[in-house]
């Protein structure tokens, strides 16, 4: 673990940065809600989901290829999702999280695999989640993946 000072345009903050992948073996909270999130999503527990993230969360819509910048976008979107959506399971590597006050980052990799309509689907993805604190709740106000080719 290191805290690191981050200076921007005239405002500074200092945060602690973790590395989960490189012998930390303090848990810290924005890691725990991202694994928690994700294993929300693949027990298809959608509420939970939507739960974690704030009203104005955005996120990019990977099927339709669009922005959705709300709970409520999301919260439809799975309702679409869900009747066609299987077997998902996520796996979270390079786990790295820096938070400063009321705001938190968290990039990690995300390999996942799930049925899409009966069809066997795979994702690669470097991923960022930012985080905000609302009463004392983080809520994600990011979530962002973009799914790699495999390699050849």
């Amino acid at each position: 673990m290191a805290t690191v000072r981050i200076e921007t345009t005239g405002h500074v903050a200092t945060g602690v940065v973790v590395n989960h992948d490189k012998g930390t073996s303090m848990a810290t909270e924005l890691a725990d809600i991202v694994r928690k999130l994700f294993g929300d999503f693949d027990r298809l527990d959608f509420d939970a989901v939507v739960e974690r993230a704030a009203t104005d969360v955005q996120t990019v819509e990977e099927i339709t290829r669009r922005w959705m910048r709300t709970s409520d976008e999301l919260r439809d979107y799975f309702a679409q999702l869900k009747p066609i959506l299987s077997d998902i399971k996520s796996q979270l590597t390079d786990i790295h999280e820096i938070s400063w006050g009321d705001s938190g980052l968290v990039t990690c990799w995300l390999e996942q695999s799930y049925l899409l309509d009966g069809e066997v689907q795979h994702v690669s993805a470097p991923t960022s989640m930012m985080f905000r604190r609302e009463n004392g709740t983080w809520k994600a106000v990011l979530i962002h993946s973009i799914p790699l080719p495999e390699s050849e």
